[in-house]
């Protein structure tokens, strides 16, 4: 049966780190929430550890070959465990003295362990169980803030959220009717099943990952979810939640039956989502909601290697590499929006790279980064995924890819150009005024969150060269 709770420690961290913040925080006076935030500090950090442990070992399948312990495994370990720990330290000015300080670190651990699960699973039964685990936690997420955009968002996420996993339970049932388990190997083996019905559970599967991953159809409530909740929580449903989706697809599509053309759907659910993300971002305003349609749009590019799954030895590898770049990118641009709360319009960054330059060339990494711009850590990841599913035969789908990419690079102008532009006369009192809570609402934790994830972004980048994976591309 292969039943050893150890291959699960870093799973089982991150879920004791949510109850011991719970009970921690259920103790303390509010003055002293901070002790809760540092006991999930504390089991984000012995995930990671305990992933960096297991990575060293081999591959095996535990708990009756429902869960794989592989380098896959392992990889989204540790990434959704630095990006927890991210999300928490940007959040802790916002999060400090709030009344729901250990119920949001609370939640925010729950929401990472169901990542987890769903990128590990390789049975149905446990992949919605994680589901449900990842959903839950982002509906309160989203709505703890108690305004009115986190109410609309809220309701508009739970509504979808409700309806897509109603349908992946739908497609869980149809699949083990056909198939007498609920395996993904066995999708593949049994000889007697009905192929259009098999076809039709595994799609309905696949749309449950594709809302979890916010990509087309699955993506409205991204945006708005963005913008409506905290900053601390936007960061964290635009990262977490996608890795390990997009990983639970990968390891789906790459066992099912050839009773459709798999690539060709995931290809087109890929040039939808880059499009649609990349084209609605230009009109956009708020950073927050930019940056929420801009992970639309990253969700289509992650997509690339999942339409290859099992056909081309790159598209596993360059799928990790593209989603630890671009979790150290996005949050590293989360943590600059959060350090700097009352520019809640692009035009109020201007003057920004002259009255806090680093901040500013921070900001400047990480959506150099998000468009793929070398030396940065996105720019390998789509490197490599381009490379992977060209090999696959999609080349039609990396020149819609490149497409999207140069368009991208619009939307982040927008944003760069007043950034850097020249700050506003002396006597524009408006421009003056934000200037002065530049330094009077100074963030420092949410700054020193930017110098860690834009240093991510470029040592990733630049370290990533020497990666064995990088040796496959021709």
């Amino acid at each position: 049966m292969g039943e050893d709770p150890l291959a699960l420690l870093p799973e089982i961290c991150l879920l004791a780190g949510a109850i011991a913040t719970l009970l921690t925080g259920s103790f303390l006076p509010r003055q002293r929430q901070w002790i809760a935030r540092i006991v999930a500090l504390a089991a984000c950090g012995a995930a990671a550890t305990a992933a960096v442990v297991a990575l060293a070992g081999p591959d095996r399948s535990v708990f009756a070959d429902s869960y794989a312990v592989d380098a896959a495994t392992g990889t989204v370990r540790l990434v959704i465990a630095v990006a927890t720990a991210l999300v928490l330290l940007l959040g802790t000015e916002e999060l400090r003295g709030s009344p729901r300080e250990s119920e949001t670190c609370c939640l925010v651990l729950l929401s990472a362990t169901g990542a987890v699960v769903l990128a590990g699973t390789t049975d149905l039964m446990v992949l919605a169980v994680a589901y449900l685990l990842t959903s839950i936690p982002l509906y309160a997420l989203i709505g703890i803030s108690r305004t009115a955009r986190a109410a609309e968002a809220v309701m508009k996420t739970y509504l979808l959220g409700a309806l897509f996993g109603i349908v992946m339970l739908l497609g869980v049932t149809l699949l083990f009717a056909m198939t007498g388990g609920t395996g993904y190997a066995g999708s593949s083996t049994s000889g007697s099943v009905v192929p259009a019905v098999v076809a039709v559970g595994a799609v309905a599967v696949l749309a449950g990952l594709l809302f979890e991953a916010g990509a087309v159809p699955g993506h409205f409530w991204v945006p708005d979810a963005a913008q409506g909740a905290s900053t601390a929580a936007a960061a964290f449903l635009t990262t977490v939640p996608k890795v390990g989706a997009l990983v639970a697809m990968y390891r789906l599509i790459d066992a099912l039956p050839g009773v459709a053309d798999w690539p060709l759907l995931v290809a087109a659910l890929s040039a939808l989502s880059m499009t649609v993300g990349t084209f609605a971002a230009f009109a956009q305003r708020d950073p927050r909601r930019l940056l929420g349609w801009s992970t639309v749009s990253q969700v289509g590019f992650l997509l690339l290697p999942v339409a290859v799954a099992g056909r081309t030895p790159l598209a596993e590898p360059s799928l990790l590499l593209y989603l630890a770049g671009y979790a150290v990118s996005n949050l590293a641009a989360f943590a600059v929006v959060a350090a700097v709360p009352h520019r809640t319009d692009l035009a109020a960054y201007r003057g920004l790279g002259t009255s806090r330059p680093w901040l500013a060339g921070a900001l400047l990494v990480a959506l150099l980064s998000l468009v793929g711009t070398p030396p940065t850590a996105v720019f390998l990841g789509k490197l490599t995924t381009f490379t992977a599913a060209w090999d696959g035969g999609l080349a039609w789908l990396v020149i819609v890819a490149a497409v999207n990419t140069v368009a991208s690079l619009f939307y982040f102008l927008r944003w760069l150009a007043p950034t850097f532009a020249r700050p506003a006369r002396a006597g524009d009192r408006a421009e003056g005024h934000v200037d002065r809570r530049d330094i009077s609402e100074r963030r420092p934790w949410a700054e020193r969150t930017v110098v860690l994830a834009a240093a991510g972004v470029l040592l990733l980048g630049v370290g990533a060269g020497s990666l064995p994976i990088l040796g496959a591309i021709p």
